[in-house]
């Protein structure tokens, strides 16, 4: 059985309309959330990396309950390698998928050691072939602790996409795709902080709280949300 098809608002038929909106969008966002960043505390490209494998299936708040234990128990990519399984298992049990998680945090620092000379790297083709690492941790890693620009397409990027218009994909891939030829690439890291930030805050999955949103004037799903149609 076949699932209902994909709703999407209307979108400006030109790419460079298209480009103008999403600018103004990303400006509006930016006046509206000054501190937008990065919500998994760290310290340098391996806390972020290790931070950002563990926020799989649960929230930021909930990994940075557990992370300063974690950091000062395992400081280095040695560290994670030579880890014992139960340790690490008991500080991470509390983020739910502890066993899968620990294992790849051992799996990181034994691939760190043995091929990066225990430094995170900061190329996406690198990162990507580490455990437990897909292209969305790696941008966040390339993003928030190298300053290479990266698209993050988390579940909120995503869904704000759609209802921006920016994309009709839901294949992550496909959505940064589409993002990246809207934003200035000097913008990708920075505007997926304030979309992340406002797809919590406002643009809620269910029942967005479009009455007190700063970008109805530049959303087309406004008026089908108001009247019940998407």
């Amino acid at each position: 059985m076949t699932g209902e098809k994909q709703k999407f608002p209307p979108r400006p038929r030109s790419k460079s309309a298209r480009i103008e909106q999403a600018m103004a969008v990303n400006d509006a966002l930016a006046a509206f959330y000054p501190d937008a960043r990065c919500e998994l505390d760290h310290r340098g490209p391996l806390e972020l990396l290790v931070a950002t494998v563990l926020s799989a299936q649960t929230t930021d708040a909930r990994v940075n309950t557990v992370t300063p234990e974690l950091f000062s128990t395992f400081p280095t990519a040695q560290a994670y390698a030579e880890a014992d399984r139960e340790s690490l298992e008991s500080i991470l049990r509390p983020l739910g998928f502890y066993r899968s998680k620990a294992r790849a945090l051992i799996g990181i620092g034994q691939e760190l050691v043995d091929r990066f000379d225990s430094e995170v790297p900061d190329r996406l083709e690198d990162l990507v072939t580490l455990p437990g690492v897909g292209r969305k941790t790696a941008n966040v890693v390339l993003g928030n602790a190298f300053g290479v620009p990266g698209i993050t397409v988390d579940t909120h990027v995503g869904r704000l996409a759609r209802r921006l218009g920016w994309s009709r994909h839901t294949d992550p891939v496909k959505v940064e795709k589409d993002i990246a030829e809207l934003l200035p690439e000097e913008e990708w890291t920075m505007a997926c902080h304030r979309l992340i930030f406002h797809g919590r805050q406002i643009c809620v999955a269910r029942r967005p709280k479009c009455d007190i949103c700063p970008i109805t004037d530049l959303c087309p799903s406004y008026p089908l949300i108001q009247a019940g149609k998407l």
